[in-house]
Formats: C-alpha cells, structure tokens, sequence
C-alpha cells in the first residue's frame, strides 16, 4: 500500500520542486510513495508522513501557515499527537522553533527549544545571506543523516537557530561560526539547507526520510 507524503502548501514558494525531489528520492529508492501538494487540513491530517517548504521571512511564513483554516491543527495533529514523521526544509524547519526574531519577535510552533536569530558570522567579509554549498558535520547520529554525513549541502539564508538544546541538535555547519544544519527530535526533523538543491546528498537525505521508522 502506498504511503502519502503531505508537502504542505501554505503560499511559502519552492512547493513544485520539494515535491518532484520527493518523487524522485522515492522512485530512486523503489518506494511506493503517493507525494501530494496541499493545503487541505483533512489530507495533512491523514497524511502518513508530512514536509513542511519554507522561502521568505519567519513571520510571513507563520502567518502563512496559520491564514489557511485548520491547517496548523492538523499539522500539530499528525505530527505531534499521532507521532507521524515530519520534515521542516528552511523555514519550514525554523518555524518549529519557539520564537522568530526577524521584522520583530514572533511565535513559532514551539516544538523545539531555541529561537531563529540573525546570522553573525566571526568574519566580516562572509556576506549575509549565507549562500552557497557547505559541508555538515553530524553531532548526534540519526537515521535520515546515513550516508549523508560530511556532505556538502545547499544553504540560502540569514537567520538560524540559536539557543537550541543540544540533543536537538543532529548536524551543524559553519559560515564564520557553528549553525544548527540539522536538528529534531522523536518524529520530527528539519534542514537549514534545501535538500532539494543539494544533489544527490539530499536525494539520499529525502530517501532516508522516507523509509524512517521514528
């Protein structure tokens, strides 16, 4: 029986080419994988495993996500109360965070300690956004990492994760100082980097996603 991958559509952008990366990593790896764009509540609801895309600011992100009616219920639903894999790509990942700090201070989901601040590289003469390929380095082992760690992945932003517990912490980059590249816990997990950029590493990293068993 195929499974259904929720790439859930809250007007963030780069929707198309999460799915398609989605569509490839399963067939890559002989999955019968269903991937659907949308914003209905009742699919993500039932969704046997969810991606949550995410390009611009935290705070239009969030309102986004909270504009389309019970859209974060059921994410909160299928993610948290029934415990079904979860993926945040960018700001899809920083929006599990408590609070974002950018055009002011906002809530996030709340589903992982540490708030998305300004990146502030020690070098001045690194340019902000970060952008660019940079290698990750795993500092807690996880199962959507295998094959992935030491990588060199996709990055393209100006804020990330500070003051986050550090057995949430699966992977960190550095851009003039260490960054949270990949963090989660339980059932959920999220990448700074878009692995739908980044080749064949993220291809593996997508694939690992789904055939994770949390």
């Amino acid at each position: 029986m195929a499974e259904t991958v929720a790439v859930i559509d809250y007007g963030s952008g780069n929707l198309r080419s999460a799915a398609k990366a989605l569509e490839r990593a399963a067939t890559d790896a002989g999955l019968n994988t269903h991937v659907v764009v949308t914003s209905d509540a009742d699919i993500v609801s039932n969704a046997d495993r969810l991606v949550l895309p995410g390009v611009g600011a935290f705070a239009a992100c969030m309102d986004g996500l909270m504009a389309v009616e019970g859209l974060k219920d059921a994410i909160t639903h299928s993610a948290i109360g029934e415990g079904r894999p979860f993926l945040g790509i960018c700001v899809g990942m920083q929006l599990m965070a408590e609070w974002g700090v950018e055009f002011g201070r906002h809530q996030g989901l709340g589903w992982l300690k540490g708030e998305i601040a300004p990146l502030a590289p020690t070098d001045a003469a690194l340019k902000i956004p970060h952008m660019g390929w940079n290698e990750i380095t795993t500092t807690n082992p996880h199962p959507v990492l295998a094959g992935v760690a030491g990588a060199s992945v996709y990055f393209v932003h100006s804020y990330a994760l500070t003051g986050a517990a550090p057995a949430e912490v699966i992977a960190t980059a550095d851009y003039g100082g260490a960054f949270p590249a990949v963090v989660g816990r339980d059932n959920i997990a999220g990448t700074q980097f878009h692995p739908e950029k980044s080749q064949a590493a993220g291809l593996k990293l997508l694939a690992n996603f789904l055939t994770w068993r949390p």
